[in-house]
């Protein structure tokens, strides 16, 4: 945590100076980040230990006695070691030492830094596992079900709603002028969607950070009874209908270590080389267990296929489209609950590469749009800040100044029906792999 406290106010002074904008200008603060992420601290808002962060899911055995059928029903999500809940009982169970007095997100622990208030929005509340769906309390079963305390959590408040305003510490750490309102903020998976105008139900949107999130915004909320997707509250108003995300831009991240190469481009490059279908090469991206076509915590990712014949641009090619037919498998299910529309709105840094882009639109066979701004989830964070501050009067305001016409790619005939067969092929995989994962 202190990387975030070392890195806010060098990120803010950069986009500042880039913008012509004096620090005195700034109107309100917006924060959005990680979810799931798990910081045990003092009566002060010091962090006792490092981040217990989404991807982290030691917490397994945590939830051995908790129904998932009661999770699903009551919060809407899968029961998962991944999530809020389940780091805070191993934290209890296993780090006792740290005697926290309060368990932030990453999100709501930067806020109380920053003024002294304790607050998380619904939605990340609603990733908690603590919180029922649809409510703006904490859950009294919840809470016992997973030995936590409510004064150990921060209050909930809407995304955009001033939690507080800088103090002098905060002054420290951002540079900006004293007594700036902090929006309460949301986490990333939301702030994306939203910074790209979603502000109503509409497009699948996917997210190709770290991890790759997709969701849409839906007006109901709908609870997927084969539990590959989640349901969430959105800090526009009505649900965003979700699959969080396994390593999508990680498991790039991850080859490009492996292969020496220095960019992404140069991966792109290694990738275009090879034909559809990476010449039978097939890439399970469970690098971190799986979340598609079903959750499996205890999954690993996997090259299938490999032959002599086979090099550094099959394995290029075969990851992109591994993570490609994991998006297929969510956006058929959200097809399948009546959620979200043509186009699929690609965001985030992978969204950069045409390549991968193109490989979206045929695997999923539909049309795939890439806005002018890809990084979106800053944007969310200053649509939050806009509202908290009084500058605009709603996110639906705020949505209206953001988007714009981007990147088409549209599907390829030949190609989608390629990617068909192999996708085929990498469903028999998983199946087949998955009693070795249990």
């Amino acid at each position: 945590m202190a990387l975030w406290e070392q890195a806010i106010g060098p990120s803010i002074t950069a986009a500042l100076a880039e913008a012509g904008v004096l620090p005195g200008a700034v109107q309100g603060l917006g924060i959005s980040g990680q979810l799931d992420g798990c910081v045990p601290t003092d009566a002060s808002g010091t962090a006792l230990s490092p981040c217990v962060i989404w991807m982290d899911r030691r917490a397994e055995y945590e939830t051995a006695d908790i129904s998932a059928e009661l999770i699903r029903r009551r919060t809407g999500i899968v029961l998962d070691a991944g999530h809020m809940a389940a780091k805070i009982r191993w934290l209890k169970r296993h780090r006792s030492d740290t005697r926290a007095m309060r368990f932030h997100q990453p999100v709501s622990y930067m806020v109380e830094r920053l003024t002294g208030i304790a607050a998380l929005d619904p939605a990340l509340a609603s990733t908690t596992m603590l919180c029922a769906l649809g409510a703006r309390n904490w859950d009294r079963e919840l809470l016992d079900q997973f030995e936590v305390n409510e004064n150990e959590l921060p209050r909930i408040a809407d995304a955009f709603s001033c939690a507080g305003r800088l103090h002098t510490a905060g002054v420290g750490l951002t540079g900006l002028r004293h007594g700036t309102p902090v929006a309460v903020g949301t986490g990333d998976d939301f702030s994306t969607a939203l910074g790209a105008g979603l502000v109503v139900p509409g497009p699948v949107s996917v997210g190709l950070g770290t991890g790759e999130v997709i969701g849409a915004v839906h007006t109901t909320p709908l609870i997927d009874e084969g539990g590959l997707v989640e349901t969430h509250a959105y800090p526009a108003g009505g649900y965003f209908i979700e699959n969080p995300g396994w390593l999508g831009g990680g498991s790039v991240a991850w080859l490009m270590s492996v292969l020496g190469l220095s960019s992404p481009m140069e991966l792109d490059n290694l990738a275009a080389a090879a034909p559809a279908g990476a010449d039978g090469l097939i890439f399970l991206p469970a690098l971190s267990g799986a979340m598609a076509p079903r959750w499996r915590p205890s999954a690993r990712g996997c090259f299938y296929g490999l032959t002599a014949a086979h090099g550094r641009s099959q394995m290029a090619r075969a990851l992109l489209e591994g993570c490609a037919f994991a998006m297929r498998d969510v956006v058929t299910r959200l097809d399948e609950m009546g959620v979200g529309a043509d186009p699929i709105i690609l965001l985030g840094g992978g969204a950069r590469s045409t390549l991968w882009s193109q490989i979206r639109a045929d695997t999923a066979n539909r049309k795939v749009v890439v806005p002018p701004h890809t990084d979106t989830s800053p944007i969310g964070a200053a649509m939050l800040a806009a509202v908290a501050s009084g500058a605009l009067p709603d996110l639906a305001a705020a949505a209206k100044l953001v988007g714009g016409t981007g990147a088409t790619f549209l599907p390829d005939a030949g190609r989608s029906a390629i990617y068909d067969d192999v996708y085929a092929a990498y469903r028999r995989l998983f199946d087949t792999l998955e009693p070795i994962f249990t």
